[in-house]
């Protein structure tokens, strides 16, 4: 079988070569029939004139002719150029190029065509030129191809660069959004044959994990990459202190969420040790960093998030490659667009305006930019590499995480992760390439469409304020938005304004999927329940009681905090237990995060979780997602955590893999394993957190962090 596998493998690539080279004779020989029809001085028939056949034929084979002889004979005259002064080389080029085509004209047999010298130079030129550009349009699926011209480039890189230690490196690959169960169901129906090869052969294991309340982005991978995601309650929310809205996908949001992080932990991050930073929200402490929004903030030199994103574009093949498959994705979000509305699928999300254009930069422009990037990063031996590939969330969002559409993304993930495997074979030192994500994501129709109205509108209308005839569009949540603008030059910030209610004794009402956040910016301080019921005592029981919503967090003068469910059920913050009460449909875990969240200093006055039906794992999202993340409630809590068996195990037996900062501790004993022997020790603190501790024999090396 294995061997059937190979044969049908190098004949496959035969097929492919023998098509491509087919395809740009065609182009040749229309681009010399437009030339000879635009050219005066260039013939390809007779005087007498000759059938349009007999034309073709004859272009036909001037085109060929002059194919072979650039094949065949143009390596030779590269050689002899090499000792030519370098004033001249250039002048030569064209030169020996037409004269090519002149005698691909010459020894022509059909028909009488000729052409004058210097328009033999032109057409050589422009023919070249189309035989190129096509080679390359065709060559950019090619991963192999692909794969050897990173190799060259990183080859000619590491020549001049400083030696890279012997030990192994590793590469973590963050798949945006993609749930362990979304992950397992795609390995089963085969479409990351990848994946599914290192969990057979096998070389990988699979580990659930579970996030924090706020199930986003912006909370995961600032705990996994800089160890503390503390007061981080939401991915938008109101602070009073500044009177500003936090975004995390906010280039100036990311910078202070980042300082904040390194000022708390008094730690650079997990990248601090000549590590790469590729496509996150923050660097992680990295120096070399590309489409990273935490720099991206930054004004002048110090701003290096973009450089990856230039010299990728810098090599003409790849913006081929890249434009290309950009039209592509355009065209096909447009059809599945057009058949979801033609089949009246429910549930179903706008997808018009700009969106096709922001799926197709998070699904092409930023894939290809970062795979690059890792792909060279590996060739250049460096230490350790975080990558994060947001196109199944972005896509997941407005097509459904279980999708058709979606599933497709999985493929081409796949495809990238082979792609960087293959390069880590080339590198200078072994890899360890790990695989997680930040959070999965839940399905189920919006709020507005199911109720007719948005979580701000139930707000206003338990405050007894008016509501607006037609619900406001809430914004996406994709942190692919802000990349575009970052990677353009133009870190135009998510308007805060937006956010801001008309008169300060309103309430600001923000969405973070399907976990919602309302605070009163007139009061200095968190409100508490008595407060909040003094000023508008229909508010509370309204949201309790309405059956899109699952419950509420508000502090408490009397108990501290309080979790409110429906039919006034409440239960004090202390008290809480997974199974019981408000949190009975919201799994393991649910309370310890609730309590950790009340414990934020920037919580909002009122938390709001959506309902969450157990049996199908739907949510209720405040923005317009079908594929929704952000709070609490199925498979948005459950990512994944896939590592090659060489790492120690991610925690001991019968131990959860619980938070984003746990991740972190995770992550950092397995890049000090690189270092030398692991032995296992009994570390009380960290079996506390969940967690199995290695660490190395010299206690001088031993994280502090863990």
């Amino acid at each position: 079988m294995g061997g059937r596998g190979v044969v049908g493998g190098r004949w496959g690539r035969v097929f492919g070569q023998v098509g491509r080279s087919v395809v740009v004779w065609a182009a040749s020989t229309l681009t010399m029939l437009v030339l000879a029809g635009v050219l005066p001085d260039f013939q390809l028939q007779s005087a007498d004139g000759d059938s349009a056949t007999r034309i073709a034929v004859t272009a036909a084979l001037g085109a060929g002719a002059f194919g072979l002889l650039s094949a065949l004979v143009w390596p030779l005259l590269v050689r002899l150029l090499l000792l030519v002064p370098a004033l001249l080389l250039g002048l030569l080029v064209f030169f020996l190029n037409g004269s090519l085509l002149w005698l691909a004209l010459r020894i022509n047999p059909s028909g009488d065509s000729a052409a004058a010298p210097e328009t033999a130079v032109i057409v050589a030129a422009v023919m070249s030129a189309v035989a190129s550009a096509t080679g390359a349009a065709l060559a950019v699926r090619d991963d192999d191809a692909y794969r050897r011209r990173l190799l060259r480039l990183a080859t000619r890189r590491r020549r001049h660069g400083p030696p890279c230690p012997a030990g192994p490196g590793t590469v973590f690959l963050q798949l945006d959004g993609v749930g362990h169960d979304v992950l397992r169901d795609a390995v089963d129906k085969g479409l990351m044959p990848t994946v599914a090869r290192w969990l057979g052969e096998p070389t990988h294991r699979l580990t659930p994990w579970r996030t924090d309340w706020s199930s986003q982005t912006g909370a995961s991978q600032l705990g996994i990459l800089h160890g503390s995601n503390h007061d981080v309650p939401a991915f938008r929310w109101y602070e009073k202190d500044t009177r500003e809205v936090m975004v995390c996908n906010r280039p100036s949001s990311a910078a202070e969420l980042q300082r904040r992080a390194v000022g708390r932990t008094r730690d650079g991050g997990l990248l601090t040790a000549d590590g790469a930073s590729r496509g996150n929200l923050f660097s992680g402490g990295a120096d070399e960093n590309a489409l990273v929004l935490s720099v991206s903030a930054r004004i002048g030199r110090g701003n290096r998030s973009r450089a990856g994103y230039f010299a990728y574009f810098s090599d003409p093949a790849n913006a081929v490659r890249t434009a290309l498959s950009f039209v592509a994705e355009v065209s096909r979000e447009i059809g599945q667009s057009v058949r979801a509305r033609l089949r009246k699928q429910r549930p179903r999300v706008s997808r018009g305006g700009l969106y096709p254009f922001v799926r197709a930069f998070a699904t092409v422009v930023e894939r290809d930019v970062v795979v690059a990037a890792v792909m060279g990063d590996l060739l250049a031996g460096r230490t350790a590499v975080y990558a994060d590939l947001v196109a199944y969330d972005e896509v997941a969002h407005h097509s459904g995480p279980a999708s058709r559409d979606a599933e497709k993304v999985l493929q081409r993930l796949d495809r990238s992760l082979a792609l960087i495997e293959k390069a880590a074979e080339h590198a200078p030192r072994p890899y360890r390439i790990v695989v997680l994500s930040d959070h999965g994501q839940s399905p189920g129709e919006t709020f507005r469409s199911r109720y007719g109205l948005t979580l701000g509108d139930l707000v206003r209308a338990g405050c007894g304020l008016p509501v607006p005839r037609r619900a406001r569009h809430t914004r996406s949540g994709a942190e692919a938005r802000n990349a575009v603008r970052a990677a353009l030059r133009r870190p135009v910030e998510e308007g805060g304004d937006q956010h801001r209610p008309a008169r300060r004794s309103e309430p600001v009402v923000l969405a973070s999927g399907n976990l919602g956040l309302v605070s009163f910016p007139d009061v200095p301080h968190r409100m508490t329940r008595e407060e909040i019921d003094a000023r508008h005592p229909a508010l509370l029981p309204t949201l309790a009681n309405h059956p899109g919503i699952g419950f509420l967090l508000v502090r408490s003068e009397e108990h501290g905090g309080v979790v409110l469910g429906a039919r006034g059920a409440e239960t004090p913050v202390e008290e809480l237990k997974d199974g019981c009460g408000p949190l009975a449909d919201f799994g393991a875990g649910a309370a310890d995060a609730v309590r950790r969240t009340h414990s934020f200093p920037h919580a909002a006055d009122i938390m709001v979780n959506s309902f969450h039906d157990p049996a199908d794992g739907e949510v209720l999202a405040f923005e317009e997602q079908i594929g929704s993340h952000g709070g609490l409630g199925g498979a948005q809590n459950r990512p994944f955590l896939l590592s090659p068996l060489a790492l120690s195990a991610p925690v001991a037996d019968g131990v959860d893999l619980v938070g984003a900062e746990h991740v972190h501790r995770v992550l950092r004993r397995w890049l000090r394993e690189a270092d030398g022997p692991q032995v296992p020790v009994d570390d009380s603190r960290s079996e506390a957190l969940g967690s199995a501790a290695f660490v190395a024999p010299d206690p001088a090396v031993q994280d502090k962090t863990a």
